[in-house]
């Protein structure tokens, strides 16, 4: 069960803004502000959140990796899960931008840079990394509702960014840091766990949720069955309907 709940507050139409409460389990309230260029909360970024915030039992140095508007960070700084400040980075200007002025309204302190993956971050390392990077396949980004304005570089599979974080995140890892990774069926799912167990020790699977795709998707049912036919993506069809899953994963 998903326990977030996102309430749509108003748009400023002039400039293409929304204001967004993210509530977290009535504990914690985010005055999110969010424009067209930077990706959105979705039922991944709830879940992500969620599994996060149950699994950090010791607060620590963390790092938001495809933070875009900086929910998942600021909802993990406010439940007493960071030390100190909040480290993040976006591919996306606008997307740090934003994220800045949320922290800001936020009173939350952070360390925001401009870059793909690791790259801002030379030798640091932490003690946690959290990974809401792109990770579906690009033949689905292109029919999707999610990603009309952002930038989705994830190759045909929807694993090239998330190999990229796995490949160089244990070079920013601190001893027993840990990685938390979401893994889409709308991706080449075994690739990348497969890939997670040959570069970590241990490579857990925290928690799974379902969900039914969306009308833009499924009006694409040719393309669907072609993709999951070349392993590229996997669903279930229950009942005539498309059920794919997202699962949030930890390695040490």
């Amino acid at each position: 069960m998903v326990l977030v709940i996102r309430k749509q507050l108003f748009t400023i139409e002039k400039y293409m803004t929304d204001k967004i409460e993210y509530n977290y389990k009535d504990k914690i309230n985010i005055d999110l502000a969010l424009n067209k260029d930077v990706f959105r909360p979705t039922g991944t970024t709830d879940v992500l959140i969620d599994t996060v915030v149950n699994s950090i039992k010791k607060s620590g140095k963390l790092l938001d990796l495809g933070c875009g508007s900086g929910v998942v960070g600021m909802v993990l700084y406010k439940m007493g899960k960071i030390d100190k400040k909040l480290y993040a980075s976006d591919i996306s200007k606008n997307a740090i931008s934003q994220l800045e002025n949320n922290c800001l309204n936020n009173n939350v302190s952070v360390d925001a840079r401009v870059g793909s993956t690791f790259d801002p971050w030379d030798e640091m390392k932490f003690d946690y990394i959290v990974d809401d990077v792109s990770g579906v396949s690009e033949s689905i980004a292109e029919i999707s509702p999610w990603f009309d304005n952002t930038s989705c570089a994830t190759g045909v599979d929807g694993t090239d960014l998330i190999i990229d974080v796995i490949n160089k995140s244990k070079l920013h890892l601190n001893n027993n840091g840990k990685l938390f990774f979401p893994v889409l069926s709308l991706s080449n799912v075994n690739k990348i766990v497969n890939y997670a167990q040959k570069e970590f020790d241990n490579v857990v699977k925290l928690s799974r949720k379902e969900w039914v795709m969306p009308e833009e998707l499924t009006g694409h049912v040719d393309k669907l069955r072609e993709l999951k036919g070349k392993n590229i993506i996997d669903y279930d069809d229950k009942f005539g309907m498309f059920v794919w899953y997202t699962d949030i994963y930890v390695a040490w």
